[in-house]
């Protein structure tokens, strides 16, 4: 993919910070991957509010339904870090 430079305004001690974390010349790519993930947030986002207008806000039973879901995947992944004594790492 091609890059261009621009310039963007940031507060100081949030860039410092992130900066000393990431290490020298990660900076850029710290960036960029903060803001693919706001574009999928945001899409997201935009994913829900049309599917709201189509169909509808959720029922409760469609709510306490998705909320058993998660709790289920939640354990289900919970599982092989509770078998390893909680030290694997997460994905991100």
């Amino acid at each position: 993919m091609a890059t261009k430079k621009y310039t963007v305004t940031l507060p100081e001690e949030l860039a410092e910070e992130i900066r000393s974390e990431v290490g020298p010349g990660e900076f850029s790519a710290y960036v960029t991957r903060a803001i693919e993930r706001q574009r999928e947030q945001d899409r997201l986002g935009e994913l829900v509010a049309w599917m709201q207008e189509e169909g509808g806000p959720l029922t409760e039973e469609e709510l306490a339904a998705a909320e058993a879901e998660l709790r289920e995947a939640g354990q289900h992944f919970a599982e092989p870090r509770a078998a390893a004594g909680g030290d694997l790492p997460l994905a991100g």
